[in-house]
């Protein structure tokens, strides 16, 4: 079956052009939608497998879709690429802090967002090995299961933070260059900024509650999963 992508943009060239650039290689079905209301229309339904999301739209902006998306369970983990004009720091966080995946500003280049798509999308290569649950005092991740718990509450994650958590855990007691991140959880060597993988780990920590404090800052260095005094040991190596 064919990767389904839904492009939400009320520029019909842009959405056009986005189209064509995706299924060039075959393996992908691009929808397109150019309102806030008719992309919760097509999405909630039957979700896609990833989206590409203005900000500017009629109806409902991108930023509410997004926080809908993440706010119910049947979406909570698709991948959505913000696409927009808005380029401030401040718009960028924010659609990072609503749990978008990646953000990328107008003007861009069609390439690199066909391989920012194939990024997000990258799964784990065939045959890997899951490893076995995390226990922590707080923390229970089990990565075969796609679940994770905080003091026995079910923590909700996208995608790119249930990577993000998995990668860090599986290098834990050892430091992780933000290089090394890009490359492990985006699957990019220096084409998503180091400020968003600070708001991802931000935003990651809080979900995680009192087992964020097992994330460790070393500035200039990278970040760092620690063992806190209760981790039973059944956590991978």
């Amino acid at each position: 079956m064919p990767i389904r992508i839904l492009v939400v943009e009320d520029e019909a060239d842009i959405a056009r052009l986005i189209k064509r650039t995706l299924e060039r290689a075959g393996d992908m079905r691009v929808d397109i939608v150019d309102r806030g209301d008719d992309a919760l229309d097509a999405v909630l339904p039957n979700p896609p497998d990833l989206i590409v999301l203005d900000i500017n739209l009629p109806a409902v902006n991108g930023f509410e879709i997004c926080r809908l998306l993440r706010a119910k369970p049947v979406t909570a983990s698709v991948p959505v690429i913000m696409l927009t004009a808005r380029g401030a720091e401040s718009d960028r966080v924010s659609g990072l802090d609503l749990g978008a995946d990646d953000y990328i500003t107008k003007p861009f280049s069609v390439r690199e967002l066909a391989a920012r798509v194939r990024a997000v999308l990258r799964r784990r290569p065939a045959g890997a090995v899951s490893p076995a649950p995390y226990r922590s005092a707080h923390l229970v991740a089990d990565f075969d299961a796609v679940a994770v718990t905080v003091d026995g509450t079910p923590v909700r994650l996208t995608r790119t933070e249930f990577e993000l958590l998995r990668c860090l855990v599986e290098s834990r007691n050892r430091v992780l260059s933000r290089g090394r991140l890009l490359e492990r959880v985006w699957g990019q060597d220096g084409t998503t900024a180091t400020r968003s993988i600070d708001v991802h780990i931000a935003r990651l920590r809080s979900k995680l509650c009192a087992a964020g404090d097992q994330i460790e800052t070393l500035v200039g260095l990278g970040y760092r999963f620690v063992d806190l005094p209760g981790t039973d040991g059944d956590g991978p190596a």
